[in-house]
């Protein structure tokens, strides 16, 4: 289940780099565009599934994974803290809102459950979610005005 999805932080430096309101609306189209199988997959996963709590608790576990395996160095798969940090942001900004956006039925379990396995397995990496229209609303021509 969701192979390769690693690929979903492809461009993730260049989505984050000078994200103003336009260029996430279009970013976040793109995202979509290229990635919107995975999210596809989950809810046909969770649908599928009767523990819908376990079947979300998985798919939180291949999303930490894919993250350790894709930036995590050594043996022990430490992943430096600024891409941490840029990985979090990741999330927050276009894989939770991409998550929601699907409208199933147990997409905030999925999202809880992604923020839980982060908060046990990333060091200082208790993140939360929002969903996109809430994100861009937020946004003036910079996000809440700064940057």
């Amino acid at each position: 289940m969701l192979n390769n999805l690693e690929t979903i932080f492809d461009n993730m430096v260049g989505m984050m780099k000078k994200l103003k309101k336009k260029s996430y609306e279009a970013n976040m189209k793109q995202f979509l565009e290229k990635n919107q199988h995975y999210f596809d997959e989950v809810t046909a996963y969770l649908d599928a599934a009767k523990d819908k709590e376990e079947a979300a608790n998985e798919v939180a576990t291949i999303f930490a994974d894919t993250v350790e395996n894709a930036f995590g160095k050594g043996e022990k798969k430490k992943i430096p803290s600024r891409t941490q940090a840029d990985v979090n942001f990741f999330m927050i900004y276009y894989v939770f809102p991409a998550i929601l956006k699907t409208g199933h039925e147990h997409c905030r379990l999925v999202a809880d459950s992604i923020c839980a396995e982060w908060k046990k397995r990333f060091k200082d990496s208790e993140i939360g979610y929002t969903d996109y229209d809430s994100l861009y609303k937020a946004f003036r021509e910079k996000i809440f005005g700064i940057f």
